[in-house]
């Protein structure tokens, strides 16, 4: 039963942060919008920033329990899942039409970041340098977007009217006690949640002689893309594709630059030998393995399904092992 325990308190940290980031996410959204905060301006931050709250909150427990390779391999192994693991199993389900979706300007925007994370990690560390250089790259993304998506909204009045009904979590009913209550729980679950999920994966990797950098590439990894594969198998079931890429490319797009780049600012990260040989060019080739969805028009098939999928074991079994 002690060597069950660990795995049972990760579980339940895991649990208790995706519920705590949903809650957080619905309390600030209505309260922002109560507030009058433009939807635009809501759906480009505290949604975004909400959604990765579990992943951000596990990199600064991280860092400050002493595990910054545990914080570091949830986001790149979180980056590969995304691509492979969280595009492949919706695959698999029904094709996803990506050849109507417009992100190749996102999608560029992801490769940029990606291309610029390898480049810092070769520095040995991620530190208040590299931080500030995400963080000013974020705010650039998030700027040019907020610019191109208030031109659209303004030249397109019946989604500006819309607006507000494309942000999952609005509710304009939602009575103030219960924003307030959705609040709390998600500021003091998030942080018990990080807590207890780094702890006890810390313990697990201990007990099993493995490295707090794989427990992270692998078992926090899968678990806080959790919330990113429900989404995907939604949309992809709903003929969403354009939902299914922009959920990976937006969340990869985050991990990389806000979550380091904040999770840099509490401490130093320093990059494990092993990222530098393998798992970042695999996160790499991965973001790249989207180019013929993004930019040629290819949707994602059921064979592609499978080659996702099947790269995504390969991938697994050889860091495991």
């Amino acid at each position: 039963m002690s060597e069950l325990l660990p795995w049972l308190l990760s579980g339940l940290g895991l649990l208790i942060l995706l519920l705590a980031g949903d809650s957080l996410v619905k309390g600030a959204v209505n309260l922002s919008l109560r507030l009058g905060v433009p939807a635009l301006i809501v759906s480009l931050t505290i949604v975004a920033f909400g959604t990765s709250a579990p992943e951000l909150l596990i990199a600064i427990e991280a860092v400050l329990d002493d595990a910054p390779g545990l914080g570091m391999g949830n986001v790149v192994g979180s980056n590969t899942a995304n691509v492979l693991l969280v595009l492949g199993i919706p695959a698999l389900l029904a094709t996803m039409h990506t050849s109507e979706c417009k992100t190749s300007k996102s999608y560029t925007y992801m490769l940029g970041a990606s291309l610029l994370f390898v480049a810092l990690a070769f520095r040995g560390v991620f530190d208040w340098i590299s931080a500030i250089i995400l963080l000013a790259a974020l705010a650039y993304v998030l700027f040019d977007q907020a610019m191109e998506a208030k031109s659209h909204h303004a030249a397109n009045a019946t989604a500006a009217a819309n607006d507000e009904d494309e942000i999952e979590g609005v509710d304009p009913d939602l009575p103030g006690w219960r924003i307030a209550l959705f609040l709390i729980l998600g500021m003091i679950g998030l942080p018990l949640g990080a807590s207890l999920l780094v702890e006890n994966a810390t313990v697990i990797a201990k007990t099993y002689g493995v490295s707090d950098t794989v427990i992270g590439l692998t078992l926090v990894a899968i678990g806080t893309s959790l919330p990113e594969l429900a989404t995907t198998v939604v949309a992809a079931l709903r003929r969403q594709a354009d939902v299914a890429l922009g959920n990976v490319i937006g969340s990869n797009m985050f991990n990389l630059l806000a979550i380091i780049g904040i999770a840099s600012l509490v401490g130093p990260i320093p990059v494990d030998p092993s990222f530098l040989r393998f798992d970042l060019w695999v996160m790499l080739g991965a973001s790249i393995l989207l180019m013929p969805f993004v930019y040629f028009c290819k949707d994602i098939t059921r064979i592609w399904g499978v080659i996702l999928s099947m790269l995504y074991v390969t991938y697994l079994v050889v860091v495991l092992f």
